[in-house]
């Protein structure tokens, strides 16, 4: 666990704002020298606290406005078989994010496609005729949102 002082949380949390922030805009809002955000924001990233920076991409826009959730039961649960079916599913190009979880079911995995039809082949295709793949239902998103802004602990 990376320990972040008032500073290294001020940054970040400008930083979830705008990734984009040029550093003597960044120092200017978190009010520390443009050498110390420079300085700080990079051992962030070097210590692993920042892991990446994306673009937010509207679904809609990029012809895949349907988004669902499918909880997946494999069987059986191991780690022969969780480790490939998880890479299986990141290479699903309607994947957008996959969970490992505890309980009823082992994986969540948040996907867009284009329509219902779209959505039921990839289901039937893409996730019933795989062997591992004891159960499974999908839930459709009528909106998802993501938090702006995860403050440190």
């Amino acid at each position: 666990m990376s320990v972040l002082d008032a500073i290294d949380a001020a940054l970040l949390l400008e930083l979830q704002k705008d990734a984009r922030l040029p550093n003597k805009d960044l120092a200017e809002r978190v009010t520390v020298a443009p050498s110390t955000a420079l300085v700080r924001h990079r051992a962030l990233r070097e210590r692993g606290v920042i892991t990446g920076y994306r673009a937010e991409v509207d679904l809609s826009a990029i012809g895949r406005p349907l988004q669902a959730m499918i909880a997946v039961r494999i069987r059986p649960h191991t780690r022969d078989v969780v480790r490939p079916f998880l890479e299986y599913l990141l290479e699903l190009p309607e994947t957008l994010s996959v969970s490992h979880v505890a309980g009823p079911d082992d994986f969540l995995v948040h996907v867009a496609v284009t329509d219902a039809e779209h959505l039921q082949r990839l289901v039937l295709d893409s996730f019933t005729g795989r062997r591992e793949v004891a159960q499974l239902h999908t839930n459709l998103l009528f909106e998802h949102r993501r938090k702006g802004q995860i403050p440190p602990a």
